[in-house]
């Protein structure tokens, strides 16, 4: 039998002190006994990576829509992403690996079909059930949709998993008062900058912009001459390719820099007395005008591009299509769903069923939902 004191033993050794150790779980809200050899943190992670949700992920577009071509992201592959770049920042700081990943794979699980349209569409037509939000959706699919154990329904993951997805799902009420943990915190910045980097390689790659227009930008520029210092002239390929692993590099080392030092007088001193300090990590005030610039930028150049705008809106009609339909004739809805909406509201519940579809899902639903007028549409 594995001694799982030595878990515990390899965190103290390892993490910083305010790190967030699993000993100090909070538990889950179905006890269960714990597992021989992995702690509280890591069986969240794989419980995630293991659901069906996250596999779904793969079928789910970033930004762009699957009618633009395929080598722009998914959210499966921008998941990854962010994960990697958190885990590393977690590694500097001394932060629990395990959580920061756990919490890195769930982020992004509960993005409806077709980007940031699908939660506009949503959004609105779920108005009058306070609107719809990815980051409450994962909570309700880790708690109650995904279907894995006989005990109980959802994953029953810990409550420091549950806590963190819950901050991002109120980011309003996160931002004054006690802060969240690091761990969190950490996801949180790994996700913004992994998200504009990889937005800004999608769209050169689909000549959306040029590297021309890109220079404008005070952080671009600060990546080309980085980059010009090391390798000289490089095809606009490699240049693309390096540009957007620099952009990476360049905001992780500010933030880090900024955070070592934040974090150094709490040595000493556990993952409950950061927060109540309030301390928030955050890039530099270079760094933060540099990356506002970058996002603005982005926002109306690239999310407002002519070439997207036709598809995008081609996505929302076909999302609001599928609403009304379903909103109307809830019979439709597969059983599980019309059962959900016998104790919830019947638009709550279409919103739930829409937003766990992938792309190409949403598509021949759609279709078979316009053609045919009989028949309940398939489970996810």
């Amino acid at each position: 039998m594995i001694d799982l004191r030595r878990y515990a033993d390899r965190e103290h050794l390892l993490l910083a002190s305010y790190a967030m150790h699993s000993r100090d779980s909070l538990g889950r809200i179905e006890d269960e006994p714990p597992h021989p050899y992995r702690g509280p943190f890591a069986r969240d992670r794989d419980r995630i990576l293991h659901s069906s949700a996250f596999r779904r992920l793969s079928g789910k577009m970033q930004v762009f829509t699957g009618e633009m071509g395929i080598y722009h992201r998914t959210r499966l592959t921008h998941t990854f992403e962010v994960a990697s770049v958190a885990r590393t920042m977690a590694r500097v700081l001394r932060l629990n690996e395990d959580l920061t990943e756990a919490l890195a794979l769930m982020h992004d699980i509960g993005h409806p079909p077709y980007g940031h349209c699908g939660e506009d569409v949503l959004s609105e037509c779920m108005v009058n059930e306070g609107g719809f939000s990815h980051n409450g959706f994962a909570l309700v699919i880790v708690g109650e949709l995904e279907q894995r154990y006989a005990s109980f329904p959802g994953l029953n993951l810990s409550g420091e998993t549950l806590a963190g997805q819950d901050v991002r799902a109120h980011k309003a009420e996160a931002a004054v008062g006690r802060s969240p943990m690091l761990e969190v915190q950490v996801v949180d910045a790994a996700d913004s900058i992994a998200y504009d980097a990889h937005d800004v390689d999608d769209a050169l790659q689909m000549g959306l912009l040029s590297i021309d227009e890109l220079s404008a930008l005070a952080i671009i520029r600060r990546s080309l001459d980085r980059i010009s210092g090391r390798h000289g002239m490089l095809p606009t390929t490699q240049l693309r390719q390096l540009l957007v692993h620099d952009l990476i590099d360049l905001q992780v080392g500010d933030l880090l820099e900024q955070a070592i030092e934040a974090v150094r007088s709490f040595e000493g001193q556990n993952t409950g007395s950061v927060s109540d300090a309030g301390l928030r990590l955050s890039h530099s005030d270079t760094m933060i005008r540099e990356r506002n610039e970058l996002e603005s930028f982005l926002f109306n150049a690239v999310y407002r591009h002519e070439r997207l705008l036709p598809v995008r809106q081609a996505a929302a009609d076909r999302l609001q299509t599928m609403f009304k339909i379903l909103r109307d004739d809830p019979a439709r809805l597969p059983l599980r769903f019309r059962q959900r909406a016998e104790r919830k509201p019947v638009n709550t519940v279409v919103g739930e069923y829409l937003a766990g579809m992938t792309d190409a899902f949403c598509d021949a639903q759609h279709k078979y939902a316009v053609e045919s007028h009989a028949g309940p549409l398939a489970d996810w």
